[in-house]
């Protein structure tokens, strides 16, 4: 039987990510950054002449983009759809054990916050967006969210004035969280909340993705989000 054209290619996405160094390598990519071919083959667990077949896959495939800067080249995820997509298989793959799996110290650090292509992801994040949908601050749109005058004194009382929408991407939408089967902000807004929160020193990067609450985030964030169970 000849597999109809209009079906979808999950064999050969399949196929690009059954192999555990490639996992790893997409996993550590995750936080939207660009990475050097010898931080993925050390995150990957193999020589760089390995990573090095491993990524031409991973570009052939279009998972990945590759920027050269003088001898070096790096690399990232293709753009937030395969983000998207590698957090939804997260999802699957651990469904049956979800509790037991995040019982980990370092996993709970992870699921507390982390960052998740640009944007907050975990349990802050949840609470993030469940404060931007309270009391009007987003409107539902045909592609996802705007932000009301309310929502916009809310932001600006954070000290943040959010940029105009972008014609290049969606301002803001749903992304099912890995950890918490909930959903969190993505887009343009919530890659902005991200980058004032961080520089206004109430978030700080930790080890690999993980994300940290720091004492003046506690005190200037979490009582806007509702927060006290996260404290």
């Amino acid at each position: 039987m000849s597999t109809q054209p209009h079906e979808p290619r999950l064999a050969r996405v399949a196929a690009v990510m059954a192999d555990p160094a490639r996992s790893r390598m997409l996993a550590y990519l995750l936080s939207g950054e660009y990475a050097s071919a010898s931080e993925l083959a050390k995150a990957a667990s193999v020589t760089a002449a390995t990573a090095s077949g491993h990524l031409a896959k991973l570009l052939d495939a279009r998972f990945v983009v590759c920027e050269p800067r003088g001898r070096h080249r790096y690399y990232r995820l293709a753009d937030p759809e395969v983000a998207h997509a590698l957090e939804a298989l997260a999802l699957v793959a651990e469904r049956d054990g979800h509790d037991l799996a995040w019982a980990h110290p370092e996993r709970k650090r992870l699921r507390y916050a982390r960052c998740c292509y640009g944007h907050l992801a975990g349990q802050l994040a949840v609470r993030l967006f469940d404060a931007l949908q309270r009391e009007e601050r987003l409107a539902s749109t045909a592609d996802g969210y705007a932000l009301t005058d309310a929502g916009r004194q809310w932001l600006q009382a954070l000290g943040m004035t959010p940029g105009p929408p972008s014609r290049r991407r969606r301002f803001a939408y749903r992304c099912l969280d890995w950890s918490e089967r909930r959903d969190h902000l993505a887009g343009q807004l919530a890659d902005e909340i991200y980058q004032h929160f961080t520089q206004a020193g109430w978030l700080r990067r930790s080890a690999g993705r993980a994300v940290e609450i720091t004492p003046t985030g506690r005190q200037e964030l979490l009582p806007r989000l509702g927060s006290d169970a996260l404290r």
